[in-house]
């Protein structure tokens, strides 16, 4: 009879700082698969603690309370399977990314992450020293090598494990989302198979954690038999999932026995599940049931109710119309439309008499003066003003709508529309919202709380975009068209190109120049931004990090 080996996979959703929650679901997980009959339960990268911990893991305190719940964790299992959890480890002024196995009530062995990340969102660089490149650990009959997340992506530690004994790859990771990123974390892997020709197991968290989301994805690949890789198992993304999978011994090694192949999303579903349960995570983290938002009609706010629906239920979901004479009846019967549509709470505040009192209050000094983008901005901030008011009478987290691309050229205003504690579509762009908006549409899915069809009126996708903040007025009265605009943001942010690049792909060059002038001009207002999840591969703040002043432009 063939030798084999179970192994339980735990993709799984801890909280950053619930070491006590996050235990109980290590134990969860650990008895089901005592209950399967497992040899060894594995879960993602510092589980315990939940990632990214930033610099709470700096807090000896902290630490030392991670590391005695995992002892615990260890004494507590100790009749059934292994376990591998991940968890800092300190020892004398050395602080360790380390991955934690534990065996009949003991701690057997700890492998200690050496390639720390410290580029894009990571920063492990200022928070962990670099362990030395660990062995294989054993389990019954199996050596088992262990590459914590970014020790895969190179070949150094892979190549060191099989070169000891590694008989497969276990790959622990806390890996967050971005458009893509599956296909990223393949290819590398793939080439460790192939280096190696040994198994290896990709396993992933899921779920939000401030502006990141961990999509879990998890999948095995398995040497091909004339070289390359087979992917044998994969785990639908953003699930929180217990799978179990054999290993069994052959002439060629150890081979995982083919397992669930779990259908992988198009790039729309995967951000809008990204935006919606980092949303849906934030709010459940921090203690919010209900959220509140400001519907003007237009699209952005659309897509937040909407999103927010899919979240939380429409029933947890108060949408504030707070018109002026600048608001337009298409715009106050299109928020009310998409409330219907939603199922959502619909509640209007005039915001006339304030504005006029605050008009008045300052008649004194502002007399003599022409009306401009100050008495705009005043609207905007009364507006803020009361929804936060709502917000801390009812206990309602204040969403913004703001997108990527308004976000990038300063189109809001700071303590107006930017007022708010979470803003679910901050890293996308205008013109992926309207696609976006079209997608829902047309799509419906189980992990959805709100309704299935037509939630986004179609009116609200084709009219023109406006802040309606003054007589007629349209985005495109003060900047390109979005078309045009996320296009060059798009090399700006994310490409990191020239604006003579830009200009030779055919822009024209004052456009560039003055969306790069806006650019950098609204820095200090990205600094006071509400957070959002990260879905593109250079979200403002997570992934560029720009000084507030700063009087460098590039030149034509």
């Amino acid at each position: 009879m063939a030798e084999t080996f179970r192994l339980t996979l735990g993709q799984l959703n801890p909280t950053v700082g619930d070491l006590p929650g996050n235990a109980a679901k290590a134990r969860t997980a650990w008895q089901a698969a005592r209950d399967a009959g497992a040899d060894m339960l594995a879960l993602p990268e510092m589980f315990i603690t939940g990632y990214q911990t930033q610099d709470l893991v700096l807090k000896p305190g902290f630490t030392r309370d991670a590391m005695a719940e995992i002892e615990t964790l260890a004494r507590d299992c100790a009749e059934g399977p292994a376990i591998g959890i991940g968890g800092p480890l300190a020892e004398g002024d050395r602080l360790y990314n380390a991955y934690w196995i534990l065996a009949g009530g003991k701690i057997v062995a700890r492998v200690l992450k050496h390639v720390l990340p410290h580029k894009q969102l990571f920063d492990e660089w200022r928070l962990f020293n670099s362990g030395p490149v660990s062995g294989p650990y054993r389990i019954g009959p199996l050596r088992i090598g262990s590459p914590i997340c970014e020790d895969a992506w190179w070949p150094e530690v892979t190549e060191t494990l099989a070169e000891t004994g590694a008989e497969i790859l276990l790959v622990p990771n806390g890996s967050p989302y971005h458009r893509g990123k599956l296909d990223l974390r393949m290819g590398h892997m793939v080439a460790r198979v192939v280096e190696s020709d040994l198994p290896l197991i990709y396993l992933n968290s899921v779920g939000g954690q401030d502006d990141q989301v961990y999509d879990g994805a998890s999948f095995i690949l398995n040497p091909g038999p004339d070289g390359g890789a087979v992917k044998v198992l994969q785990l639908s993304p953003f699930d929180e999932m217990v799978e179990h999978v054999d290993f069994q011994r052959t002439p060629d090694g150890w081979r995982a026995v083919p397992g669930r192949l779990d259908h992988q999303p198009d790039e729309w579903e995967q951000d809008y599940r990204a935006m919606t349960e980092g949303l849906r995570d934030y709010m459940r983290k921090s203690g919010f049931r209900k959220v509140v938002l400001g519907m003007s009609g237009g699209i952005d706010s659309a897509l937040v109710a909407t999103i927010a629906s899919d979240a939380v239920g429409a029933q947890n979901v108060r949408c504030v119309m707070l018109p002026s004479e600048y608001t337009s009846k298409e715009s106050l019967d299109d928020a009310a439309d998409c409330a219907r549509r939603l199922g959502a709470r619909l509640d209007t505040v005039q915001i006339d008499g304030a504005r006029d009192a605050v008009g008045d209050a300052l008649d004194h000094l502002m007399a003599g003066t022409t009306p401009d983008i100050t008495e705009e901005n005043i609207q905007s901030r009364l507006r803020g003003v009361m929804l936060m008011a709502i917000s801390n009478k009812f206990g309602e987290l204040l969403l913004t709508t703001g997108n990527k691309s308004e976000v990038a050229v300063g189109y809001a205003t700071i303590y107006g529309d930017m007022a708010g504690g979470y803003n679910p579509i901050k890293d996308l762009y205008k013109t992926r919202v309207f696609q976006t908006c079209r997608w829902r549409n047309a799509n419906h899915r189980d992990w959805m709380m709100g309704p299935a069809g037509e939630v986004v009126p179609p009116r609200v996708i084709s009219k023109p975009p406006s802040a309606e903040l003054r007589p007629d007025q349209k985005d495109e009265d003060s900047l390109p068209p979005y078309e045009v605009l996320d296009a060059i943001l798009e090399g700006l942010v994310e490409k990191d190109l020239s604006l003579k690049d830009l200009v030779a792909q055919g822009f024209d060059p004052e456009t560039v120049k003055r969306v790069e002038t806006l650019l950098y001009g609204s820095e200090w207002k990205r600094f006071q931004s509400a957070p959002g999840p990260r879905i593109s591969t250079k979200a403002f703040w997570l992934d560029r990090r720009y000084p507030l002043v700063n009087r460098w432009r590039d030149r034509l």
